[in-house]
């Protein structure tokens, strides 16, 4: 669960009146104190993001400690308030996952798919910035219209159970190699030590 920003006046700007910044925030703690493997993250290039918003963020994740952090860069959708927004730029994500990284040595950062929609290399070049997850689609293609969250979302027919080899080429082409393991941050950890 994303927390989409981390500074009040900027989630109001971005979301419905009815869902509430505190109310965010709040969740993400409770998933925490249960026990929860937890995540955080924003969308980088936001309409309203500035570099203030951006602290805040990683000030709020410093005081949460997520086991995974989703920084992906905001694409704009038809249809929503945001379509004529422009969208973040791949320096900028690029940027922010790196910081991420630094600040949060152990998390498990994904290269996310928006990343290789806006560049063709962009999951890639996310890889080689600080992230250290791939998260394949492997929704069958014929169910993949019901879930679109932007325009022209990446369907590179690698991310289907018959194209992860596909996929394992590219991750070794930037010198990098899949795990294989469960996925999750105490596994990866685990058996990273």
């Amino acid at each position: 669960m994303r927390h989409e920003t981390a500074n009040e006046r900027h989630y109001d700007m971005l979301h419905p009146r009815e869902m509430k910044f505190e109310t965010r925030k709040k969740c993400l703690y409770e998933l925490k104190s249960l026990g929860f493997q937890t995540g955080a993250g924003f969308m980088a290039g936001s309409p309203g993001q500035t570099p203030e918003t951006i602290a805040d963020d990683f000030e709020f994740m410093t005081e949460l400690q997520p086991e995974m952090i989703g920084i992906g860069p905001f694409i704009p959708a038809r249809g929503t308030p945001f379509a004529n927004k422009a969208p973040g730029t791949l320096e900028g994500t690029l940027k922010t996952i790196a910081i991420a990284r630094i600040l949060f040595p152990d998390a498990l950062i994904p290269s996310t798919t928006a990343l290789g929609t806006i560049a063709p290399n962009g999951r890639e070049l996310g890889l080689l910035s600080g992230a250290n997850v791939v998260m394949p689609n492997l929704t069958p293609m014929k169910y993949r219209e019901a879930y679109t969250l932007y325009d022209n979302k990446l369907i590179s027919g690698e991310e289907d159970g018959a194209g992860l080899n596909e996929l394992r080429k590219r991750v070794e082409a930037v010198g990098l190699e899949l795990y294989s393991g469960r996925g999750d941050f105490r596994n990866w950890r685990n058996d990273n030590e």
